[in-house]
C-alpha cells in the first residue's frame, strides 16, 4: 500500500515562508497522474490549494496564486509546496494528495502537516 508522507509545516510569522514535502513512501508501479495539496482550515471544508498534473499542468487557487508554487519530481514520486508572503488565512492543516483525479474518491491523503501563520 503507498502511503503519502508529508512534512514541513511549522509555525511563521506574516509575510514569513515554508516549504511542505511529499514523499510517497512504497513509491508506486508508475507515476501519479496527479498531485497536489489541500488545506483544511478550523470549521471548513478541505478545499484545494494547488495541484500539478503528470506533464507538469498546474492549477493553483486563487488565494494562492501569485505566492504559492508547486513542483513535483516524477521519478521520486514526490511533490513540494512553496509557500511565500504567508497570510494568517493561510493556516490549516495541510494534507498531500494523490492519484488518478485531484482529490476524488480512492485517491490517496496524507495524515496532514499543520501550518500556522501568526499576525
Amino acid at each position: 500500500q503507498v502511503q503519502l508522507v508529508e512534512s514541513g509545516g511549522g509555525l511563521v510569522q506574516t509575510g514569513g515562508s515554508l516549504r511542505l514535502s511529499c514523499a510517497a513512501a512504497s513509491g508506486p508501479s508508475r507515476p501519479f497522474n496527479v498531485m497536489g495539496w489541500y488545506r483544511q482550515a478550523p470549521g471548513k471544508q478541505r478545499e484545494l490549494v494547488a495541484k500539478i498534473t503528470r506533464i507538469g499542468i498546474t492549477t493553483y487557487a486563487d488565494s494562492g496564486k501569485g505566492r504559492f508554487f508547486i513542483s513535483r519530481d516524477i521519478v521520486n514520486s514526490t511533490v513540494d509546496l512553496h509557500m511565500n508572503s504567508l497570510k494568517p488565512e493561510d493556516t490549516g492543516v495541510y494534507y498531500c494528495n494523490a492519484g488518478p483525479v485531484a482529490g476524488a474518491p480512492g485517491s490517496l491523503w496524507g495524515q496532514g502537516t499543520q501550518v500556522t501563520v501568526s499576525s
